[in-house]
């Protein structure tokens, strides 16, 4: 099955390969990144806020040391993306119990119901097959990443 995660890290970001000791720290280093390429639209304080308010309601850890942290924001007018893959997982309360390592953030418009939750499904069919996490897994630069979630297009940006 062939993924293409383009529409959401076009004017995303990818972070191929970082250190983050906790779940808040890993999300943090997301938000910093999306909000450095949203500008003034949205801080990295309240991309964070946001989502830990989500992770209070259970956790976005699905499984495999995958965890797709969200969260809806007045301030952002479309779905976008951020991916992270850690050196070493962080707990997301997954439940598989295992550590994350590879990590992707959504952020949607508070309206978009039913925009969201096809991103989020999206997402989850590409990172559900585990020839794409063994990839994503094996390569450390943005573009190998980009090979593999968004094959169409090379404008996503590394932070």
């Amino acid at each position: 099955m062939a993924i293409d995660l383009s529409s959401l890290l076009n004017g995303g970001v990818i972070l191929p390969l970082a250190d983050a000791s906790s779940r808040k720290q890993a999300i943090l280093l997301l938000a910093e990144a999306l909000a450095g390429k949203l500008g003034e639209t949205v801080s990295a304080r309240e991309i964070v806020d946001a989502v830990m308010e989500r992770e209070q309601l259970g956790s976005t850890g699905v499984g495999d040391g995958v965890a797709i942290p969200h969260a809806r924001l007045k301030q952002v007018s479309a779905p976008i993306g951020a991916y992270l893959r850690l050196k070493e997982g962080v707990d997301f309360d997954a439940i598989d119990e295992r550590p994350c390592d590879i990590v992707f953030m959504l952020l949607a418009p508070l309206a978009s119901g039913a925009d969201h939750l096809r991103a989020l499904a999206q997402v989850s069919r590409a990172l559900r097959q585990s020839s794409i996490r063994d990839k994503l897994r094996e390569v450390s630069t943005h573009e190998e990443v980009c090979a593999i979630l968004c094959p169409t297009t090379s404008n996503v940006s590394a932070a």
